[in-house]
């Protein structure tokens, strides 16, 4: 198992990037957080990099998936068990926000949240939430009380403001997928009505 590459960003594939480590340049799908981390977000310099991975073995290929910070690559490992979901679908929910946002609409059982990723439906999105509640749900209350129901603040926040502005739930969360999930709520709202105009 390969769990972890360092290496200098080699370039970008439709999915993700390319990592040389050591002259050996491994191609990884990839979620934001990684690709941001490769380009020298805000908390990294650019140059090498540290990427947590997952190689996916199947019969006729081995696929790596890269990941910002160890928690993505856990949750991804989890929706790896429902059953119904392979990797990509797997990737498109670990890419959708941050792992504490995730595993908090899992506790909430807030299968809407996951119903408004591609290529996901209603019955996946239950099963999600069925599946995980119990291997994630006190890990997450334990781990993360302050972020956790009730904080005022992150992703149903904004979600809640932009139905309040016209939205339905599913334009909400799609809005909100494709915006850094770091930002403050209020800013996540205005560039996602910006997006919208």
């Amino acid at each position: 198992m390969i769990s972890r590459l360092r290496g200098v960003p080699a370039g970008r594939t439709p999915d993700g990037l390319v990592l040389d480590v050591g002259g050996v340049g491994y191609v990884l799908a990839t979620t934001p957080s990684a690709l941001r981390k490769a380009d020298g977000g805000r908390d990294h310099s650019p140059g090498e990099v540290v990427v947590e991975t997952y190689l996916h073995v199947r019969e006729d290929t081995l696929q790596l998936y890269g990941f910002g910070e160890a928690a993505e690559r856990e949750l991804f490992v989890h929706l790896l068990g429902v059953s119904g979901i392979g990797p990509k679908v797997a990737l498109a929910v670990v890419s959708s926000g941050s792992p504490t946002e995730l595993r908090r609409a899992i506790v909430m059982e807030d299968p809407a949240r996951f119903q408004a990723i591609p290529g996901i439906g209603k019955k996946t999105a239950e099963r999600i939430v069925l599946e995980l509640k119990e291997k994630l749900g006190s890990e997450d209350v334990v781990a993360h009380p302050a972020t956790h129901v009730g904080s005022g603040s992150g992703h149903f926040t904004a979600r809640d403001a932009l139905v309040g502005l016209g939205f339905t739930l599913t334009e909400a969360e799609q809005a909100l997928a494709r915006i850094d999930p770091d930002l403050p709520a209020e800013e996540r709202v205005r560039l996602a009505l910006r997006s919208a105009a």
